[in-house]
């Protein structure tokens, strides 16, 4: 594994690049936008939490493993969440449900997962860049100092601050672990 360390100048984006960008360019060039430090580690293609974590030398405790969840409920029309928890835990489906104002909640079809998190499965980011896709995020995330995700690529990873991250994603935090 290599591993990059940047401290981000500030670096305009092209109005051509910003129309389209990827997931990936547009997870850099928001840390880059807010001045926010982060690190790049490259490692061989992983998707699984628990792999990824070993490649990358981390406490599983510090990843940041992201699901997309369809909440719905009797009086509501069903909506997408992102659930985003520590790596060495596991998401209460009731607790998600209630806190997002729903009688149920399931993971998303695989196929929806992808569209909303703009990436391939294993490496959907802790963002949402979707309108339609809001974050949760459990409040044991944030008693590490440093959180660890795949960068909407399975090969390359992020390590940002977690005050960073409460601060770029905004999540509702909740605890549904």
């Amino acid at each position: 594994m290599t591993e990059t360390l940047l401290v981000p100048p500030p670096s305009p984006v092209s109005p051509s690049a910003a129309a389209a960008p990827s997931t990936y360019r547009r997870l850099i060039a928001l840390f880059e936008s807010e001045e926010v430090p982060y690190r790049l580690l490259d490692h061989p293609p992983e998707g699984q939490t628990v792999r990824a974590s070993e490649l990358r030398g981390h406490d599983l405790s510090a990843a940041a493993k992201c699901m997309v969840v369809t909440v719905a409920g009797a009086a509501t029309a069903p909506r997408h969440v992102l659930a985003v928890i520590p790596g060495d835990r596991r998401v209460r489906l009731k607790q998600l449900a209630r806190a997002c104002g729903g009688g149920k909640a399931q993971f998303a079809d695989r196929e929806v997962a992808e569209q909303l998190g703009a990436a391939v499965s294993g490496s959907i980011t802790p963002f949402s860049f979707h309108p339609e896709l809001s974050v949760v995020a459990d409040s044991a995330l944030f008693a590490e100092r440093e959180l660890y995700f795949n960068a909407a690529r399975l090969d390359r990873s992020v390590a940002i601050l977690a005050e960073d991250y409460r601060r770029l994603a905004n999540p509702q935090v909740v605890t549904i672990t």
